[in-house]
């Protein structure tokens, strides 16, 4: 899970132009670090090149206003063991 966390960090810092630091799992997308609608796609679309996964549009919609510890699970349970 460390290894995801970091991972998503990192994707959701370059996306959003902000340090790594900045970010906490207790972060709002959003709310806390800034990101609008076209921030959200593009960063899910990079979720997804990252992982090899697919994330549904209407779970996207859900997660994108979320805090990353309630993405965090969702996202692990869509990357293939």
């Amino acid at each position: 899970m460390v290894d995801i966390e970091r991972k998503v960090k990192n994707a959701i810092g370059e996306q959003l132009g902000i340090k790594e630091e900045k970010i906490t799992m207790d972060s709002y997308i959003v709310d806390d670090l800034g990101a609008d609608s076209l921030d959200t796609v593009e960063l899910f679309m990079a979720i997804e090149d990252l992982f090899g996964i697919d994330i549904p549009d209407e779970d996207a919609d859900k997660l994108g206003s979320g805090k990353i510890t309630i993405y965090l699970p969702a996202l692990v349970l869509c990357i293939p063991n």
